[in-house]
């Protein structure tokens, strides 16, 4: 499917960051990363897998020393824990809680698989924020939500709901 040119003309819509200690993820995972950790999002935020409609993510690694991370209130390069931090922040529509966490669940199988492990660590930890509407800024200005449910990279379903949503909002 192509998207609308309005979408490819760098519209972003999900930044995911990624804090981790130096070297515990190295440059072939961080590949494979960029474009998981997207796709966790993607599909439960346009209602659909569409690779085109990746150009609205940023991924972001950042490595900070172990004098620089700490758990439990000790520094890393005290211990041996293995801790990432994501931080997903998405535009302002359709999140109810089962999406929310379906997405956690999704962010959390995409780095246990590129970083080799069976599952999670229990020090690995997400932040899901939604930006409210008219707090996200791109291109110059303000961007809504609103403007970009006619890209064609969200399904009319996922549009109606957002719609509906963001108008229950307005109402209140």
């Amino acid at each position: 499917m192509k998207l609308s040119n309005r979408h490819h003309k760098g519209l972003i819509m999900t930044i995911i960051t990624v804090s981790a200690p130096n070297g515990r993820i190295d440059a072939s995972q961080r590949e494979t990363l960029a474009m998981t950790l997207s796709d966790a999002v993607l599909v439960p935020e346009i209602g659909q897998a569409l690779p085109a409609a990746r150009v609205g993510f940023q991924v972001h690694f950042h490595e900070l020393p172990p004098t620089h991370m700490a758990i439990g209130g000790q520094l890393l390069s005290h211990q041996n824990a293995d801790i990432l931090v994501v931080d997903v922040a998405v535009m302002d529509g359709d999140w109810p809680r089962e999406v929310r966490a379906e997405v956690i669940t999704r962010l959390f199988a995409a780095l246990a698989e590129a970083l080799g492990l069976p599952a999670p660590s229990p020090a690995w930890w997400i932040n899901f924020r939604v930006i409210e509407e008219g707090s996200w800024g791109s291109r110059g200005g303000v961007l809504s939500i609103l403007d970009l449910l006619d890209t064609g990279a969200f399904t009319p379903a996922r549009s109606a709901a957002i719609r509906t949503i963001l108008q229950q909002g307005a109402d209140q």
